[in-house]
């Protein structure tokens, strides 16, 4: 199964947005972009449904990525 920050990497390279683009959507910086993809950080709530709209996927998929992930770091 995909982590949050593969799913996000995955859906930006299909839309074919770089980093930069999909920050600017998101309303963040590239750094966190490049973070989130990484895995190193995890999107806030508010951002995973910013997220959604930009990617145009369901909130759902990133959530539950974002629920599995989260549940085998602890």
């Amino acid at each position: 199964m995909n982590s949050i920050g593969q799913t996000i990497k995955m859906y930006r390279e299909m839309l074919n947005l770089t980093q930069e683009e999909l920050a600017q959507k998101v309303r963040v910086g590239t750094h966190t972009i490049e973070k989130y993809e990484s895995d190193e950080q995890i999107p806030s709530n508010q951002t995973l449904l910013k997220l959604s709209t930009a990617l145009d996927i369901p909130a759902s998929e990133l959530a539950k990525t974002n629920h599995v992930n989260s549940a085998t770091t602890k």
